[in-house]
């Protein structure tokens, strides 16, 4: 009967070292393809990556306008925030001084009116404002930028959070080293995409372990877009570990007990 229960034991034990592993395998990225079934040591995949297409502006979103144009007073009638103020423009200045687009995709310039947002990029915008502006002043200098554009990074990374993204093109790479890499709990091979739509949120899930990615539209990341980085099995074996050190506690002092009135 203590034989049995130690073999018992020792399985139990087994069992739990083999699922809280994490192989070099299940850490590498780029690894395979599974469009080509190419591993990481062949001849390598040169499929280009997909350049995506210019972010597109939401309900809700908020947009940064300055218009600088020779005459300062113009200027002042145009913009919300003073042509003298200094300082970053950030997202909590953008609800004072920005544009919000509104349910319908519009924003309101002041003696101008409504403009449509929605639907297009900040280029379209941009070209949009100048042509109308046109009938008040000539030669204005117009600039367009997009103020909620951050990306939100969660789950078994070192250090989640909400980062603005500096630049135009941004991949899920550059994304996860910004929040410090994957932990080494991280499943590399299911992580989750959710980006905003005019219909609702759109979910991508993929392998960071398959090079297929590189060619995916979800490989470059969009404004306000939301990476999770889910766990892998070993990963709740590591947060549960005290209840698994309590029960095989249990199971020790039980084993102790009963080989003691064995010996009775």
């Amino acid at each position: 009967m203590k034989i049995q229960l130690k073999l018992v034991l020792f399985l139990f034990l087994l069992s739990m070292v083999f699922n809280s592993c994490v192989t070099k395998k299940e850490l590498t990225y780029l690894k395979y393809s599974v469009r080509t079934g190419e591993d990481l040591y062949s001849a390598g995949d040169v499929r280009g990556s997909i350049t995506p297409s210019a972010y597109k502006i939401l309900p809700y979103d908020n947009l940064y306008i300055r218009v600088i144009t020779p005459d300062p007073q113009w200027s002042e009638l145009f913009n919300t925030m003073p042509v003298g103020a200094g300082g970053a423009v950030t997202e909590e200045s953008a609800g004072l001084f920005g544009y919000p687009v509104d349910g319908d995709g519009y924003i309101e310039i002041p003696f101008v009116g409504r403009i449509q947002a929605g639907g297009r990029t900040l280029s379209e915008i941009r070209a949009e404002l100048d042509s109308a502006f046109k009938g008040y002043v000539t030669d204005a200098s117009i600039t367009v930028r997009l103020v909620n554009n951050y990306v939100s990074v969660l789950g078994e990374v070192r250090h989640p959070g909400r980062y603005r993204l500096s630049k135009d093109q941004v991949n899920v790479l550059e994304v996860l080293s910004m929040a410090g890499d994957m932990s080494e709990f991280g499943n590399r091979q299911r992580i989750q995409l959710i980006r905003p739509s005019p219909y609702g949120p759109v979910i991508k899930e993929f392998s960071l372990s398959d090079r297929s990615i590189l060619s995916s539209e979800f490989y470059y990341i969009m404004p306000n877009d939301i990476i999770y980085a889910m766990p892998v099995k070993g990963r709740s074996f590591q947060v549960n570990s005290s209840v698994w050190t309590l029960f095989l506690t249990t199971i020790t002092s039980a084993l102790g007990v009963i080989g003691f009135f064995r010996t009775l």
